[in-house]
């Protein structure tokens, strides 16, 4: 079949490369330049199998009403004449729900650890290297309540396979001693050996060109104007190309346009549950090696993820329901920084930091749309917030396989049955 493929981001591409090896003829639409250009390109870096605690749980509301006055929250509603924002509220507050929160890690946690597997197939056949630290990730606490909580929810992740590990403040230092200047405040920590990093705009160009090798076609420079339907299955796509409109045509379409998908999809009748939340990131330069981390983190207190990148320090988090502005807030980027300085002092050079900030595709319960829609031959797989660079070559697996006419081997509810 002659597959399209909407969006080249990591998600997009992995789903172009899983296509391809199943013998499709795939042609990937992209309106940047070159692939992973949006909100893959300066993410968080982990590849994070214990990130399985949605947003949406317990404790969130209360900590939202809290947020809410603080311009560099990690989790910030700006409240809008929005419709869909208010919607996606709605679906957020639901999920925050006890029984909803366990499903929805169960649902995260079994599609992580299979893209885990995927993506060690993928780097088994073609050797791409993307500064991978396979290192593990340490998760700290400065909070006791904050730790006790995490008990359960790391008690469900281990039922369902995901090695985590509690740690004691001396064990956190042990495992990274970068932290050490943080010790007084650290109360314990989770470790998960198998987790790591690595630089997923590296990675994703690098699997495009593998895709351009086995014949798939990269349409950039290439906006995607409206999914054409015919006798209620999709029958091609417009877009403009180099100042022309054009038709292309094709047996099956994959949307994979992050928090712009729920925009393509409206038109169709479709309703995908998902809405732009602004993530911010900062890269710098080591300065000092003896003092900078080798071992992924994340602050649980203010919600960043710490990854090393080759030479390069990847700082990452807070989430921004605003739209879609993409608009850099200095107030955010500043409390990103001074996070870094403060636990690790003289690590980076900030004399050449570059910040960057991107529109994670979130579903109010942190679980992904991957499957089919109620337009035959339209398929979807997107929403995967802040897990896209986890959960990518799961995905695309899982999505190929579906168009395929084939079950995916992961327990996981796809989007029309799958």
């Amino acid at each position: 079949m002659k597959a399209i493929v909407l969006g080249a981001g990591v998600v997009g591409t992995a789903s172009a490369w899983f296509l391809a090896k199943q013998g499709h003829e795939v042609i990937v639409i992209d309106r940047q330049p070159a692939a992973a250009l949006e909100t893959s390109f300066a993410n968080g870096g982990q590849l994070s199998v214990s990130h399985a605690e949605p947003w949406a749980n317990p404790s969130a509301p209360l900590k939202v009403l809290k947020w809410l006055a603080k311009e560099d929250a990690p989790l910030l509603f700006r409240l809008r004449a929005d419709l869909e924002q208010w919607r996606w509220c709605l679906g957020f507050l639901r999920e925050c729900m006890p029984a909803r929160t366990r499903h929805n890690i169960g649902q995260i946690v079994r599609l992580g650890l299979y893209s885990r597997r995927m993506l060690g197939e993928v780097l088994a056949e073609t050797g791409i290297e993307f500064d991978h630290e396979r290192r593990g990730i340490l998760h700290f606490y400065t909070s006791k309540e904050e730790f006790d909580a995490a008990q359960e929810p790391a008690r469900v992740m281990r039922e369902l396979g995901c090695e985590l590990v509690m740690k004691t403040p001396d064990e956190c230092v042990a495992i990274e001693p970068a932290i050490a200047a943080a010790r007084d405040r650290i109360v314990g920590g989770s470790m998960t050996s198998s987790d790591g990093s690595g630089d997923a705009h590296l990675f994703t160009h690098r699997l495009a060109a593998a895709c351009a090798q086995r014949g798939v076609t990269f349409l950039y420079g290439t906006t995607v104007e409206q999914i054409v339907v015919e006798r209620g299955g999709f029958a091609g796509v417009k877009v403009r190309r180099e100042g022309a409109a054009q038709t292309i045509l094709g047996d099956v379409c994959v949307l994979s346009l992050g928090s712009f998908s729920a925009r393509m999809a409206a038109p169709l009748g479709l309703r995908l549950p998902i809405y732009p939340a602004k993530g911010y990131s900062l890269t710098m330069p080591v300065a000092d090696p003896a003092r900078a981390y080798r071992v992924s983190l994340t602050d649980d207190e203010y919600k960043l993820v710490f990854s090393r990148l080759g030479d390069r320090l990847r700082v990452a988090g807070t989430c921004e329901l605003n739209g879609y502005d993409t608009v850099l807030n200095p107030v955010r980027c500043a409390a990103l920084l001074r996070r870094t300085e403060e636990l690790f002092p003289g690590a980076g050079d900030a004399s050449r930091v570059q910040y960057w900030t991107g529109l994670r595709p979130a579903t109010p319960s942190n679980v992904p749309c991957i499957g089919t829609t109620g337009c035959r031959k339209l398929y979807v797989n997107t929403g995967h917030g802040t897990l896209g660079w986890t959960h990518a070559c799961g995905s695309g697996r899982a999505i190929a396989d579906i168009i395929s006419g084939r079950r995916p081997e992961v327990d996981f509810a796809f989007a029309g049955g799958g």
